[in-house]
């Protein structure tokens, strides 16, 4: 089972950035299809972004645009640069496997807040 640990959250004010990481271990990382999700306070937890095997990416609308995914298969690592960050992208940020439901982080915590 992949293991995947989350870093890089932080309190930033509006407009600033942040670049989250998550290494992963314990499977193939070059064969997944990575993904960032996010939960904010009472919310359900959302997709935020993935990338492919062949680095094609895909983001949600509301990030579209500010946040880019990146991976690096060497190091078993996949990113997020957060850039412009808003009040509501505040939430605990996990990845996973695409579409995974288990195997879950304990994801790393974004407070955007002046």
């Amino acid at each position: 089972q992949v293991h995947l640990v989350e870093s890089g959250g932080g309190l930033v004010q509006p407009g600033g950035s942040l670049r989250l990481s998550c290494a992963a271990s314990g499977g193939i990382f070059s064969l997944y299809i990575m993904a960032w999700y996010r939960q904010a306070p009472g919310k359900q937890r959302e997709l935020v972004a993935f990338i492919t095997r062949d680095n094609t990416t895909i983001y949600a609308d509301s990030v579209k645009g500010r946040f880019t995914i990146s991976r690096d298969n060497a190091k078993n690592t996949v990113y997020l640069q957060m850039n412009n960050l808003e009040p509501e992208d505040t939430a605990v940020y996990y990845c996973n496997i695409f579409r995974a439901v288990e195997g879950w982080g304990r994801g790393t915590q974004v407070t955007v807040s002046s």
